[in-house]
Order: C-alpha cells, then structure tokens, then sequence
C-alpha cells in the first residue's frame, strides 16, 4: 500500500504494482513511449467518452505498453490485464462531481511518481479531471454551456451557474497549462481556440472511433432488439437516447412538444422510446401521463441496452443544445439507422451536404423538427439508403485508429515542451510504483 493510501483513507489503491522490470514489444512508432499514465473519471464500455477512454486503455496494453489507470472505476477484464495498474480514488456519496479534487490529486500523485523514474512516460487526462501539463484529451468545454434552461429549479440554476464558473476558471489554468491537447470534433477544437485561448497548432482533431458491434442492423436484429425490449408493433419507431437533467442539454423538451403536435394528426403513426436516466426523469414521466401519450412514448429510464434501442429504431433524433461530439449518433448511423440532430453538435460535421436534411439548424424549433419528422415518415426507406455511405465511413474509422492516431500525436509531441511549469508532485517519495 503507497504512502498516499496509508496518509488518505478517502483513496483507495486496487491493482497488483509492478517495478517497471518488464520490456514490453512495441510497434515503431510507439517505441519511445512505453508507460503510460491515464487519469479519467471511468474507463467502461457502456458510456460514451468512459467508452473512448477504455478503448484507448486497450489499444495501448495491447501494443504492449504498461499503463496506469487512475479513475473511480475500471471494466473488470480491462483492470485484469497484466500491463494494467489500477489506481482507483473513491467517490463521495456515489457522485463524481463531489469528488473530482480526490480524481485530481491522486493522478497527480501517480503521474509524479512515474515520470520520475521513466521520464520517458506520457500523461493523458480528460479536460479538467487532472491538472498535468502533458496531453489533455478534451471531451466536453464547460464554457460553452453555462446557462440552464429558464424551466429548471432555482436550486439547480445556481448551482450549475456556480459549478460552471468554477469548472471555466479551472479550464483556462489546466487547458493552458497542456502540451498538447485532443478534441474529439473540429467544433471542439474551435471552441478551445475562440474561448480558451488555446494556440492553434497545440489543439489536434482525433474523431471518435466505431466497435465491430455498431454494424448495418438486419431485419431479424430488429426484430430480435425489439422483443428484447418489449416494443413488439410493426409501427415505425423513433429513438431518443440521452440523460434528463434539469438543464435540458440534450434537448428532449424540444422533441416532446414536436412529439406532441404530431400525435394530434390522423396520419402520425410512429412511437417514440427514450433511453436515459436523470433527475428530471420523475417529471417527464407525469407531464407525457397527463398529455395522455403514454400509449406513443416509452421512456425506458436507465438501461445499459442502447445497442437494442438503436437497433429497433427507424430514426434517432438529438436535437442538443450543445454537444461537442455525439457518439450515440454515431452508433446509430453506423448501424445504418438515420439521425436527426443539430447542426451544432460535433458528430454534424461529418454528415455530407447532400445530409444536410437531417441537421437541425436551431435545436429550439419545434416547428422545423416536426416538419422533418414528417419528411422522413413519408420517406423511411429512401432515407437508409442515403445514409449507407455516411455509415459505411464511420464503421471503417475504428477504435484502435482512433487510439493509434491519439500514440502518433503523443510521439510526434514528445520533445515539445509545456507552456507552464509541471505542477508539484504530492508525495512523490512515499509513492510505490
């Protein structure tokens, strides 16, 4: 046990420490880095950039590298991999935000350590979850959506005006403080230039990658995800995937009341399943009840099956206020099924003109949603077909591309110095590694 867990009872260790003896087989254009450090809130395959990170944990052990997680949580068959050592920091009260100094100053701790006995090692952390100056992979900018919804509690409008204050500020130290940085869109990237101040040639694009599981959906996978879930009606079907929270980021609000207009014509015949959790799950529940559409809207709450919910759809629709990328969208339009989203979000510039349909150019009206809800049902067929070279583009850009491009950004970086001095190590002597 290290001299932090010993000191922290909050901080927990979990994973067999190694002394760094092995020599791994690298390919060669990973061969100057072969430790490495990755600091993430989870590394798991059913989130969206938990997914990305997990991915990108596996390319590296499987190109032989010995790497560091330090997260609140781990897949079990990645933390039982033999180049794989966990560092794993508590939350409070099962909340992430509660806890994020916990995250910050044990990657702090663990990155110390490593780099003092293999400067050689690389440091990679998700946005503002660790302050270390080496690669930050950016998946959310925290100044882009700092107002809430004029329909959310007073309580939670102070405390996200407070928290995204607080998470801005911390954004300009830590993001300027990086060597290099990984956006997940070209949106991103230009957000981190225009409101972060971040130089131009520190910010790279590395899309999103695909899993071999997200694959053009046959009829007898429909039908099979369909009664998996209990929709078992030939009706066409329209997916919403997304959390509820009161801040109505993922634009559900908007889509419920296009929902509702159609339901009120003779010829709209489609249902609607939404899969996503949140606080604002309880009040959707009664607001959809009393417009009595319980009948046309099947809200699923949490469910790890979204690959079932994807696969039943006809059409996914994401009309978010912000979204720096999109993955749920992409999923779905891997697996051959149309999505309907803004025009603002990052998976939107990878959709061709000839797409442009689908975009959403203010995620606000309800008028324009429901017009293109109405284009589609009366061309369902027509509309998967458009879609099958966009599809056919994002199934060939995979997760170990995408892992391998993020290793060349960090090898092609590596003499590049940090604009600012590393920040100290916390207890870097007590730390066994």
């Amino acid at each position: 046990m290290s001299a932090i867990a010993d000191h922290d009872p909050k901080i927990t260790w979990r994973g067999r420490l190694t002394t760094g003896s092995r020599t791994p087989s690298f390919p060669s254009h990973c061969a100057g880095v072969r430790e490495w450090v990755l600091v993430a809130g989870d590394f798991h395959r059913t989130g969206g950039m938990d997914r990305a990170n997990a991915e990108f944990a596996a390319y590296l052990c499987s190109i032989g590298a010995t790497v560091h997680l330090v997260s609140f949580r781990v897949d079990a068959d990645l933390a039982a991999r033999p180049n794989v050592q966990v560092h794993q920091a508590t939350r409070i009260a099962g909340a992430h935000s509660l806890a994020r100094h916990r995250l910050d100053r044990l990657g702090r701790a663990v990155a110390a350590a490593v780099i003092a006995r293999s400067p050689g090692a690389r440091v990679l952390v998700n946005g503002v979850n660790c302050d270390w100056p080496d690669i930050n992979w950016v998946h959310f900018v925290h100044q882009e959506w700092l107002s809430p919804r004029p329909g959310a509690p007073l309580w939670f409008k102070l405390k996200h005006r407070l928290e995204g204050w607080a998470k801005s500020r911390q954004e300009l130290r830590v993001l300027s403080g990086a060597r290099v940085l990984i956006a997940n869109s070209e949106r991103t990237r230009t957000d981190l230039i225009r409101d972060v101040a971040v130089a131009p040639d520190r910010v790279r694009t590395v899309y999103l990658g695909c899993g071999p599981e997200w694959k053009s959906v046959t009829p007898a996978r429909r039908t099979a995800a369909r009664a998996a879930l209990g929709a078992v009606s030939d009706r066409p079907l329209v997916a919403f995937v997304g959390a509820f929270g009161h801040d109505a980021r993922k634009g559900f609000d908007t889509l419920w009341s296009a929902w509702r207009s159609l339901c009120a014509r003779p010829d709209w015949d489609a249902d609607l399943m939404v899969a996503g959790g949140g606080r604002a799950l309880p009040r959707w529940r009664a607001e959809i009840a009393r417009a009595g559409l319980a009948s046309r809207v099947r809200l699923l709450g949490f469910t790890d099956r979204v690959n079932d919910v994807i696969a039943s759809a006809d059409l996914l629709v994401s009309p978010v206020r912000y979204e720096s990328y999109g993955l749920n969208v992409q999923e779905a339009l891997a697996s051959g099924i149309p999505a309907i989203v803004s025009r603002s979000a990052g998976i939107a510039e990878r959709y061709p003109v000839e797409l442009n349909d689908l975009l959403l150019p203010d995620p606000d009206d309800v008028h324009d949603l429901a017009m293109r809800l109405l284009r589609w049902r009366a061309s369902i067929e027509q509309c998967k077909q458009r879609i099958a070279p966009l599809a056919a583009t994002l199934r060939a850009w995979t997760w170990q591309d995408m892992a391998a491009q993020i290793a060349a950004v960090a090898e092609s970086t590596a003499d590049v110095p940090a604009p600012a001095a590393a920040p100290p190590g916390i207890g870097i002597a007590g730390v066994s590694l």
